[in-house]
């Protein structure tokens, strides 16, 4: 998820489908096997120079890039194809090679050709010594065929969006009808970036390493996605760690509905931020306190938004729920998030917010350039392609009417949102596949990393993950917020971790960790 006026959701995890005649065969749609050998399999990666990446971001200058063709229908392996780029750090040390980590951000629609780099900075010298870091954008997303639906508004608060003043809906409904019906004139190609697509294509990547196996760090999204691969490649995973999780019983629109307890859960780790500094914020001088001038405030920002101070940027209620429910994934953004409550404040009561606040809540708001070749609707296009194709949604309007009042009445705190009624609700192509089916049977060679009050992929959602893998996994939960666990401050799980990819070691039972000391 990023941190720009798009509020670039982490939807947590990723989806599955198998076959559209039903059995998988080696990761390959039933009837495709006899014709694979049409199909070219890439055994080598030319690396050289990366794309240029987007304005202002940083790249390891040891990182070298390279393309992997791939189908773009594994049922038809002999016809059109795609590229996925796909980098590499070669921290490995000679003779002391493991193999290939291969990583994930999530998103979904999130590009990761340069998480190497990300990773190389916080992952220990051992860790380094074994492991090659690999990374990719999944097919559709950054330079890896890149999808656009063509859409003007590229927020994800149009693709998660939160009802109007009052609760009502219907705003939402025309916006999902012409996103999808703007998605349809790709025709049906997008129908072919899903989940179990991208699954086969990291096996072709996997192939074209020349690794017999392949390790995998996986977040978010990138959970559901490593647990699709652990399912249809168990003989190709190697160690494979999952952190901050999607339940795999619920794709799609009810791993969505978690995201209420989610925020629930999460909110209070920010009031109370803010109650600390009451003389300072003037939000109030305990979390509840906190919580009830939240609320009011989203609901004077539904009712009159405020324009940013110098800029075309107004800032709604459904603005302020979205820029939190981002911000709230990570602890070092806690702090700034209560300076921006306290500029959409006083903005909201006619005062002059603070100069410090302004800059704040330009930095937050402020948008952020797609690299050159990346239509600006990428991610959006990609996270509705993944959600859309993965399963089948509910055509029936009323009935998400009635689970946003519900929601809402319950857990106000998310207003509706994670029921509302998405573009999935009119698209125009059925997923081209069944959702994959999760196995508990397989190598025991995957940990499970979840955080206790993770607002994206909560509590529940990690514990479904772990029902799906059964003793296939080690499960390491950690008594503290946001929506990652490695190089957070828990000594104990980012021991597990480190322990787990050099040895193999996994805990026998179900452990729990406790978080970073205050």
């Amino acid at each position: 998820m990023g941190n720009t006026i798009r509020v670039r959701v982490v939807v947590a995890g990723a989806l599955t489908a198998v076959a559209a005649a039903g059995a998988v065969i080696g990761g390959q749609p039933a009837g495709a096997r006899a014709a694979a050998t049409a199909g070219h399999v890439q055994t080598s990666i030319k690396w050289g120079e990366c794309p240029e990446p987007a304005p202002g971001a940083e790249r390891d200058p040891r990182q070298t890039c390279g393309t992997v063709e791939v189908p773009l229908d594994y049922r038809r392996p002999g016809g059109e194809t795609i590229t996925v780029a796909v980098s590499r750090i070669a921290t490995a040390k000679h003779g002391r090679k493991r193999g290939d980590l291969l990583l994930n951000p999530g998103g979904p629609g999130l590009q990761g050709l340069d998480m190497p780099g990300q990773m190389a900075l916080t992952l220990p010298k051992g860790v380094l010594d074994s492991y090659d870091l690999i990374g990719f954008d999944v097919r559709g997303v950054g330079h890896s065929t890149p999808m656009s639906c063509g859409l003007s508004g590229t927020s994800l608060l149009t693709v998660f969006p939160y009802p109007g003043a009052g609760g009502s809906i219907e705003g939402n409904v025309t916006t999902a009808r012409a996103v999808a019906r703007q998605c349809a004139t790709i025709g049906d190609r997008l129908r072919f970036f899903n989940s179990a697509n991208t699954a086969r294509d990291m096996d072709r990547i996997r192939q074209a390493l020349g690794a017999r196996k392949i390790s995998y760090w996986g977040q978010s999204f990138g959970t559901y996605l490593g647990a699709v691969y652990a399912s249809l490649f168990p003989r190709n995973a190697d160690r494979m760690v999952l952190e901050g999780n999607v339940d795999p019983g619920k794709v799609w629109a009810k791993m969505l509905h978690t995201w209420n307890q989610g925020m629930n859960d999460r909110f209070p780790d920010a009031a109370r931020v803010a109650a600390a500094d009451d003389a300072g914020l003037g939000l109030g001088g305990t979390a509840g306190e906190v919580t009830d001038t939240f609320l009011a405030l989203a609901d004077r920002l539904d009712r009159k938004p405020v324009m940013m101070p110098g800029t075309p940027v107004a800032i709604s209620g459904a603005l302020l729920r979205g820029v939190t429910y981002q911000m709230l994934q990570r602890n070092e953004m806690l702090a700034p998030l209560t300076r921006f409550w306290k500029a959409a404040a006083d903005l909201s009561a006619g005062k002059a917010p603070a100069d410090a606040d302004v800059a704040v809540l330009r930095r937050i708001l402020a948008d952020t350039p797609a690299a050159k070749g990346v239509p600006v609707d990428n991610q959006a296009t990609m996270v509705l392609a993944m959600l859309c194709g993965d399963t089948t949604w509910s055509r029936d309007v009323g009935s998400y009417a009635d689970a946003t009042a519900a929601a809402r009445a319950k857990y106000p705190l998310s207003a509706g949102m994670p029921d509302n009624i998405l573009p999935c609700a009119f698209w125009s192509q059925k997923p081209i596949e069944p959702v994959v089916k999760i196995v508990s049977h397989g190598p025991r060679n995957i940990l499970i990393l979840q955080n206790r009050r993770d607002n994206a992929t909560p509590w529940a959602a990690g514990r479904g993950m772990r029902r799906a893998l059964g003793d296939r996994a080690g499960f390491l939960g950690v008594e503290h917020g946001g929506h990652f666990v490695y190089g957070t401050g828990s000594t104990c799980a980012d021991k597990a971790t480190v322990a787990f990819l050099i040895k193999g070691t996994l805990p026998a039972e179900d452990v729990t960790c406790d978080g970073p000391r205050p």
